[in-house]
């Protein structure tokens, strides 16, 4: 199902600016720290969640993206009006180390590669930074981000300016052609000693994507403990991103030999994944055991971490905002299902909407981007409704307005189930209106502080609450490979899945997808029940119940509701 489409982006920049403003509130506590598996600040030790997106200034002109389309400062307030509260801003190594590189100004690093008209438009958009140095205009970047609540991860992503990444650009691993691990330090200490007390400035990824056929166990531990090592002396308050093997997708040697640091409350893991990750699994395999498979792979590469009391950042992961990539369309209900569940810290890739130069191709169109071609619109708005959810903080230390609680999550709309009244078929909406939910050992799900379970009616009929929650149209099982599938007994003994309909009203309808038919798409019935301490509605009161003054038993249910 294509849910995908697009809006400008005044049309729900109002909308995303409210909600901004109400949810997401700056961070006053830094520098971070970590508490087991937790990223929290020092005043308060309550938790930071890391909603980020990725912004590139690795690639040949080694400026960040967009100056010439938007001012700075319009792209930060963006950024934070989208609901992200942090960039992971790349960089690459020569721009610490070359003295050459860091001191051409921006003109000249564009009249350098031929970019004359890319100039027009920074001079146009940005024209304080036409003439000034290119380590001047990075920092600019960084200051203008935090003068708008936003914080910033400086990711190591590459070290020779260029695209990344691939197994033979000679930047994948420690003495690879471009990756000398000693000048490797070096940039990490400069860069580190520049931005050391920049408040902003929470984090700072050693390496973007080591690969290649050279890497190893070894070395690894070798040359990232001396990095890690090296950026905590120089700045001590950043929060310090180790990354791991084959692209970033394996840090399962971590489980046999931990890292061994000086410091202790700064170490952060991260990891990527894309649908490209499993190739073209998505479209080749049926969606339930593609999902059930790489998620078990992801927690035994890089998942396994959070049980072992490390963070866990996802620093890259997307896919293509157009929403005609079947592959990263199914990816994508899966993911958002894993990114709830665990209430992971992440970076999406990417606010990019093009790039001055990409691989020789000028004003390259990035379809991963949250911002359009021209960064002037929201390339798919639904997107966008989709990740709000994973942008604030389910649960953690210093989220405890509430006692723990399930949300039932539906990640192909980014929507809760909630209630308007006792009658009223259960529906979708804003996972802010959402109420508190008991699954029970007996696998019943109850509306929490009350009497009222979610029951099946029957095939293609709605699913409403009810007070007799003892028989089989009341338990709810999880099950399929994906354990995304709630499905309960009909009273002729067929199983029925937990649906929505096309106006976003639950339903229950025959269980999609639980062959290895890899035409289906079960994504209307993937629901994750999700752990929450966030404060969310009430329940609504039992003051509001106004049943219909015909409706059976209506003197009974009265007093029993005043009885509660």
């Amino acid at each position: 199902m294509n849910r995908f489409f697009s809006f400008s982006l005044f049309s729900v920049m109002h909308l995303l600016t409210v909600f901004s403003i109400k949810y997401f509130k700056p961070v006053d506590g830094f520098p971070l720290s970590t508490n087991s598996r937790w990223i929290v600040d020092d005043k308060s030790g309550q938790r930071v969640k890391l909603a980020c997106v990725n912004w590139a200034s690795h690639l040949e002109p080694v400026v960040a993206e967009g100056l010439s389309k938007k001012p700075v400062d319009a792209i930060s307030k963006e950024i934070l009006a989208m609901g992200f509260n942090c960039v992971r801003f790349t960089w690459p190594i020569y721009l610490a180390t070359n003295d050459s590189l860091a001191s051409l100004t921006v003109r000249q690093s564009f009249l350098k590669i031929g970019l004359t008209e890319t100039i027009a438009g920074i001079q146009t958009n940005n024209p304080s930074i036409i003439d000034l140095p290119l380590i001047e205009v990075f920092q600019a970047v960084v200051s203008n981000l935090g003068a708008n609540n936003v914080m910033v991860i400086l990711d190591n992503h590459i070290t020779k300016p260029g695209w990344c990444c691939s197994n033979t650009d000679g930047n994948g691993f420690f003495g690879d052609q471009y990756f000398d691990p000693q000048l490797w330090i070096n940039g990490l200490t400069k860069m580190a000693t520049l931005f050391n007390g920049v408040t902003n400035v929470i984090g700072m990824s050693l390496r973007n994507e080591l690969r290649g056929p050279k890497q190893n166990i070894n070395d690894w531990y070798r040359y990232m403990q001396r990095g890690a090592e090296a950026m905590h002396s120089a700045n001590p308050n950043v929060l310090v991103i180790l990354s791991g093997l084959n692209f970033d997708k394996d840090l399962s040697f971590i489980d046999n030999q931990p890292v061994n640091l000086s410091f202790t409350g700064k170490t952060v893991f991260e990891a990527h994944w894309y649908s490209f990750t499993d190739g073209q699994a998505w479209v080749n395999g049926n969606p339930n055991q593609v999902c059930g498979r790489v998620v078990n792979n992801w927690k035994g590469s890089s998942g396994f971490l959070l049980d072992k009391g490390w963070p866990l950042l996802v620093s890259e992961w997307g896919v293509d905002l157009r929403g005609t990539n079947v592959n990263d369309n199914r990816f994508l209900n899966c993911i958002l299902g894993v990114l709830t569940e665990f209430d992971l810290d992440w970076a999406l890739w990417t606010l990019v909407g093009s790039y001055y130069l990409r691989e020789g191709v000028v004003g390259q169109n990035e379809y991963y981007g949250v911002l359009n071609w021209n960064w002037c619109e929201i390339r798919n708005a639904s997107f966008l409704q989709r990740i709000s959810f994973l942008q604030s903080p389910i649960r953690g230390p210093g989220l405890s307005e509430r006692t723990l609680h399930k949300v039932i999550f539906h990640p192909l709309t980014g929507l809760c189930v909630l209630r308007k009244s006792f009658f009223d078929p259960l529906r979708l909406g804003p996972c802010t209106e959402t109420e508190p939910w008991k699954y029970t050992p007996q696998k019943i799900l109850y509306l929490k502080g009350t009497y009222f379970c979610l029951q099946s009616n029957g095939l293609g009929k709605p699913a409403k609450l009810g007070l007799i929650c003892r028989e089989s149209n009341t338990r709810w099982e999880i099950i399929s490979d994906s354990k995304m599938h709630l499905s309960s007994m009909a009273e002729n003994g067929t199983t029925l899945c937990l649906d929505v309909d096309s106006g976003n009203t639950l339903v229950t309808n025959t269980c999609k997808c639980f062959g290895t038919n890899n035409s289906c798409d079960p994504a209307s019935q993937w629901f994750k029940l999700v752990d929450s301490t966030r404060s969310s509605s009430p329940a609504k009161s039992f003051l509001q119940f106004n049943p219909p003054k015909d409706f059976p038993g209506t003197d009974f249910l009265w007093k029993l509701f005043n009885s509660f």
